[in-house]
């Protein structure tokens, strides 16, 4: 095979099994599949079919990994996790019986404060990076702090370490402990000091999300000039809705001219195309035309609603909808930092759902779970078309996993053969199913963001 122009530029070359799930509910298995990326990380060929790899003629510049001999390796889209709190790394698993009002005072508003002390942000932060990482999490959408310094390190590091992240330093300037508030003025000059330094930084690795925190913590003003500011500067927004009852009662008491809790957002100018919904799990029939209409995205976070018995939220009634939804892993209310995790929660979640409404239809898949995870956080992103499959001009953003490691046992009639890949389609189908429900950080042995080797285990 001679290379065409295009090809002259490879910088890596990977051979082996891709699998991705391009339509929800949908997986494609790739097998005998060579990848080419550019300099930059960026997929620039993809071939298909029984390819000698010498016969490229490659310089020998270019890295060459091959995995086409091991039936157990795969290598699979990073995960995108659309819901993280970086701040509240270090309680994760440490929620008690509290519930989400009662769990923010007792929990979560002590230490976020504490991280004003940068060699404790640094130390926090660095480590919920990693750990994301080595979870196969390529991508996330971070809440920080309400403290400028603290979120403008979240983002220094994620840069240093090589994941893609958006940055959100919180705002909340009402309806919080004295000790960690803000005032109007004070939340206005701290997110435009974010928002300049994340430019600052010039790397298409790192991107800034407004964040008022929820409903009940923001003034109208605030909410109001955060959708003036998201408008001007064309970035993200991400929030918390209808997580908890109590919650959902809260601010029809303090908005009682808005609806319900999703027309607050909307009714300050805060629902659109870039808005991250958290949670969304108490929602009526107009709230969800609403989101639909405004092309909002929703982040389900099935570990930390189940952690602190706040709701199931129903995921393929949204779906069906024709509103994209991903995954959030939400620490620490969520007490594992992993996406895989969290999928394999969804689809338990889901099948309480069912076993109450009576309805197969509310039952998630395998696939359909693990689309949440990557192209449904690439959807809600707004960058599906970049991220969450293998195809030419996406960025590759990787995990490899392995399931030839000591948490899975995978026997030998179980493995993928030298056969038509028709016949194999069920022995990967139960691998995936394995992986999924049985993996964990051991089988995500590297991970990439941008074709760089991110984590090696």
């Amino acid at each position: 095979m001679t290379l065409n122009n295009d090809q002259q530029s490879i910088a890596q070359v990977f051979k082996g099994t891709f699998i991705h799930t391009p339509q929800f509910g949908q997986i494609e298995i790739l097998t005998n599949t060579v990848i080419g990326l550019d300099h930059q990380g960026t997929i620039i060929f993809l071939q298909r079919g029984d390819l000698n790899i010498d016969h490229l003629q490659l310089p020998t510049t270019v890295k060459v990994i091959d995995l086409s001999a091991d039936p157990l390796k795969f290598f699979f889209p990073g995960f995108i996790d659309t819901h993280i709190h970086a701040s509240q790394y270090p309680n994760n698993g440490i929620f008690g019986n509290s519930t989400l009002l009662d769990w923010l005072e007792t929990y979560t508003f002590p230490l976020e404060s504490s991280l004003t002390n940068p060699k404790k942000a640094e130390l926090v932060y660095s480590r919920c990076i990693k750990k994301l990482l080595s979870n196969g999490t390529t991508c996330a959408s971070y809440y920080a702090t309400i403290d400028a310094g603290s979120s403008n390190l979240l983002a220094d590091l994620c840069l240093r370490l090589g994941q893609r992240a958006f940055i959100g330093k919180v705002c909340m300037d009402q309806n919080a402990p004295d000790y960690h508030v803000e005032t109007l003025q004070q939340s206005q000059f701290a997110t435009m000091e974010v928002l300049e330094h994340i430019k600052s930084l010039d790397s298409d690795l790192i991107k800034p999300v407004l964040t008022p925190r929820f409903a009940p913590a923001c003034s109208g003003e605030l909410m109001t000039w955060l959708g003036e500011v998201q408008k001007s500067e064309d970035v993200h927004l991400q929030t918390h809705l209808s997580e908890n009852d109590k919650e959902i009662k809260w601010v029809k008491e303090l908005f009682p001219d808005s609806e319900t809790y999703t027309h607050v957002y909307h009714d300050h100018g805060l629902l659109n195309r870039k808005t991250i919904l958290a949670h969304a799990i108490h929602l009526s029939d107009s709230e969800i035309q609403l989101i639909k209409d405004q092309q909002s995205g929703i982040s389900h976070c099935p570990i930390s609603n189940s952690s602190l018995t706040s709701g199931e939220c129903r995921v393929k009634q949204l779906h069906a909808k024709g509103i994209d939804i991903s995954l959030g892993t939400d620490c620490s209310g969520g007490f594992s930092p992993s996406i895989l995790a969290s999928a394999r929660q969804a689809l338990l979640v889901s099948r309480h759902l069912s076993m109450k409404s009576g309805d197969e239809a509310d039952k998630l898949t395998v696939n359909e779970a693990l689309y949440l995870g990557t192209v449904g956080g690439a959807k809600v992103l707004k960058m599906d078309d970049q991220l969450g499959l293998f195809k030419e001009g996406y960025r590759f953003d990787c995990q490899l996993i392995d399931l030839d490691v000591d948490n899975i046992d995978v026997f030998d009639w179980q493995f993928p053969s030298e056969v038509p890949i028709s016949e194999n389609v069920t022995k990967y189908d139960n691998l995936i199913a394995k992986w999924l429900f049985n993996g964990d950080d051991r089988n995500t042995i590297k991970v990439w963001v941008n074709g760089r080797e991110v984590h090696s285990s």
